[in-house]
């Protein structure tokens, strides 16, 4: 009987990671979990086992480099919630930025309020007092074609012409300044924004009110 020497456990072991590591040396190689959680080492990885992560393995059988597992959806979505606190953070520090140099203190840029306010307002003024002439004019007009009327001529059509261009006027003037009060309310409440982060950002309160009393 021929003898046929056995290989201890541990030299089993051995022989088996040998021949492991030779199988390595002649392919790259993969290292990864399978669906049971079992270690798999093989030169092909499935498409769902990247998802779980795995490890790359050089020729010497060691690890050269360790793809992570693939981010849940949850882990996705907090980044992008991450990523957009970031830009807005960034966005806001540029505004108050720009607003420092505009101003450097909220009782600055109340003043600022009430200059523009004041500006806006007189331009309201003066539309008014073009509605005082034509309308000065519509009564001429309309005076003067009532007395037609009465004597029983008649009006003639370019008299109404002049009293409907004037009426039409007086309506497009009174659009203008209530478009221009709307002006003054967003440019007050834009106003109104930059002071309170004006407060916000150099930590001193308005001393000034919003209103000056012949705002009110």
């Amino acid at each position: 009987m021929l003898y046929r020497p056995t290989l201890s456990p541990v030299l089993a072991v051995i022989a088996a990671v040998g021949l492991m590591t030779a199988s390595v040396s002649h392919a790259g190689m993969y290292r990864y979990k399978d669906e049971n959680g079992r270690m798999v080492i093989s030169n092909t990885i499935p498409q769902e086992a990247t998802q779980r992560g795995y490890e790359i393995l050089g020729s010497n059988g060691r690890v050269v480099e360790t793809v992570p597992p693939a981010p849940t959806e949850e882990e996705i979505a907090a980044r992008e919630a991450e990523k957009e606190r970031q830009r807005q953070q960034e966005r806001q520090h540029q505004q108050d930025l720009k607003l420092l140099e505009r101003y450097s203190n909220p009782d600055q840029a109340v003043r600022a309020l009430h200059r523009k306010t004041e500006e806006m307002q007189s331009i309201i003024q003066l539309k008014r007092g073009n509605i005082s002439v034509v309308s000065s004019q519509l009564d001429n007009e309309q005076s003067r074609a009532a007395d037609m009327e009465r004597a029983g001529r008649e009006v003639p059509e370019s008299s109404l012409e002049k009293i409907r261009r004037l009426e039409s006027q007086i309506e497009d003037i009174e659009k203008e300044i209530e478009l221009q009060r709307q002006n003054i309310n967003d440019m007050r409440e834009q106003f109104i924004q930059d002071i309170e982060r004006l407060e916000v950002i150099t930590d001193r309160k308005r001393t000034l009110p919003l209103d000056r009393k012949e705002d009110q």
